[in-house]
């Protein structure tokens, strides 16, 4: 997958050179590059941004370095068709389902904002607006950021260990249940006894259990949107029984 980031602060992706995200480029399986917006602005001062009309607080980001960015990216690529995205608020929340999606397609171009936004003509030139929550940021970059991490973890041979994923979070909408590590008994703090006792049949079912439990309890938004098994629903039905619905 290759993934074009248009931003005024590059020094913000340094973040992608460490760990998972370093060692996925260092293989090439995942390619990103990173382009300043500034070094496309016409102005003799690289000036990016002007005053909105009507008035109001604030700068906006102006269209047309942005649009030469995006432009200068796609002459430098031998993909076509980039899906080009743009971090904002008003934008569809980014969620697991969302990074199943992007996942699909091979070259994206992520454009993050500064200032009070970009000029609304922008709108023109993309193909989704994506926002990571509800509360305002800066701008773009640590959504970039956060979208370029999650995506990453989809992406064939870029965690090592495969089974990993398969018990994240948000995974058909199930939280992971907890987990312990050494000391057995930290100050009086004991890991579950099933967890120690190397049957691996129970240890499976008490963390299903677990999982179905603490997402009821947490995200119920998530839990009936989980496919639960006969064994998985009567689970749910007790902890109905037990806390209400």
């Amino acid at each position: 997958m290759r993934i074009d980031i248009c931003t005024l602060f590059p020094e913000c992706f340094d973040y992608l050179n460490h760990s998972i995200l370093g060692e996925a480029r260092k293989k090439n399986i995942l390619k990103i590059h990173i382009h300043n917006i500034r070094d496309f602005s016409s102005s003799k001062h690289k000036q990016v941004d002007d005053y909105p009309f009507g008035g109001g607080a604030g700068m906006l980001l102006t269209l047309e370095p942005v649009l030469k960015t995006i432009e200068h990216i796609e002459t430098i690529s031998d993909l076509k068709n980039p899906y080009k995205v743009l971090f904002t608020p008003k934008g569809n929340l980014l969620n697991q389902k969302k990074i199943e999606k992007l996942k699909e397609k091979k070259w994206l171009i992520l454009i993050c904002p500064r200032y009070e936004g970009i000029d609304e003509r922008i709108l023109n030139f993309i193909d989704e607006e994506i926002s990571v929550g509800d509360f305002i940021l800066s701008g773009g970059e640590l959504p970039a950021l956060i979208l370029i991490e999650a995506l990453a973890r989809e992406i064939p041979n870029v965690l090592g260990n495969k089974e990993s994923l398969k018990e994240e979070t948000f995974q058909n909408f199930l939280l992971e249940p907890p987990q312990f590590t050494r000391p057995e008994n930290y100050n009086g703090l004991k890991v579950p006894k099933i967890l120690l006792s190397g049957n691996k049949k129970k240890i499976e079912k008490w963390r299903k259990a677990m999982s179905i439990k603490l997402t009821f309890l947490k995200r119920k938004d998530l839990i009936y949107k989980a496919d639960l098994d006969e064994e998985g629903k009567k689970i749910l039905k007790a902890l109905e029984e037990k806390y209400g619905k």
